[in-house]
């Protein structure tokens, strides 16, 4: 088992590595750097953003964008690994507003007390623009090693947070008195996805189109799973309240198409996205991905019940 702090290993004819361990050593890196300086960090800023960031979750965004640099042929160092860096910050930032008072109220997130639970309300808004801001100086750290590549990459993780289509914009679909359930999945769930996807083809120089398809579609079934486990799951196995749709009358699949119609619309999701994976060296293993995925998202029983 690798260390934190130990070399990824590769080989010619394979990639040796636990992706869950080089996400981990590589996002404490990143923390620990953000406290580096000749100024003191106020101590409990810093400690708000470590409880925003560890201990994680499933880390799917940047595992996402790890296994499509991966089929692509790139190995798990330098762009790849900065840009999956940049999207769990932005990620976890993400979560962190999303929890407060003035948007979902949450009180728990990772089975652990919310960032402003832990911390007051000001600090959890500080905490979260900080780790917005420090996502994009991890990516300027590797502009040097292929401008080029790192401009595009900026390019992409800068347009799924922000205006038109990003996450700040899928947060304020819920503040619309109209919302359309496919334009605010895309945004607030769907374009972090495909800015992982992306992002992992241009870390490795690849062509982005199809990555593009690929990441819309899986984002979009994981908001799906998302609605589902709202209404099927219980707080104590998500790690944050259930039922927050409903009570916020926020757009939800499930409401929309009704549970089996939700389950259904997620299955042709999850089969979109694995046909829009094109040709590579690693198709065949990121399809089994995707495929063990979907089903921890959404349990066999959930199908036979859609059925």
């Amino acid at each position: 088992m690798l260390q934190r702090g130990q070399a990824v290993t590769t080989t010619s004819k394979s990639i040796s590595f636990d992706p869950g361990l080089v996400i981990e050593n590589a996002l404490h890196s990143a923390l620990d750097r953000a406290m580096e300086g000749e100024d003191q960090a106020p101590p409990r800023l810093a400690a708000a953003m470590q409880h925003a960031v560890f201990p994680g979750g499933a880390r799917v965004r940047p595992r996402l964008c790890l296994a499509v640099g991966l089929a692509c042929g790139v190995k798990p160092a330098g762009l790849l690994t900065a840009a999956a860096v940049a999207i769990e910050l932005l990620h976890c930032a993400s979560l962190v507003h999303d929890d407060l008072p003035c948007f979902d109220d949450a009180d728990t997130r990772r089975g652990q007390p919310s960032v402003h639970a832990a911390y007051g309300e000001r600090l959890a808004v500080l905490a979260g623009d900080a780790l917005i801001v420090h996502a994009f100086d991890v990516l300027g750290q590797v502009i040097v090693a292929a401008p080029a590549r790192a401009a595009l990459l900026i390019r992409t993780v800068s347009s799924a947070v922000g205006m038109p289509g990003g996450i700040c914009a899928g947060q304020a679909w819920e503040c619309e008195s109209a919302v359309d359930l496919s334009a605010y999945q895309r945004a607030k769930t769907g374009a972090l996805f495909v800015a992982s996807a992306v992002a992992g083809a241009q870390a490795a120089g690849a062509e982005t189109g199809p990555w593009k398809r690929f990441g819309e579609r899986l984002g979009e079934a994981y908001q799906v799973a998302d609605d589902l486990r709202d209404v099927a799951s219980d707080a104590a196995e998500l790690g944050k309240p259930v039922g927050r749709d409903v009570a916020l009358d926020r757009p939800s699949a499930a409401r929309e198409y009704g549970f089996g119609g939700a389950v259904r619309r997620f299955e042709s999701l999850v089969a979109d996205a694995m046909g829009a994976i094109p040709n590579c060296p690693g198709a065949g293993a990121l399809r089994g991905m995707v495929q063990l995925e979907a089903r921890r998202l959404v349990p066999q029983e959930w199908l036979k019940h859609a059925a």
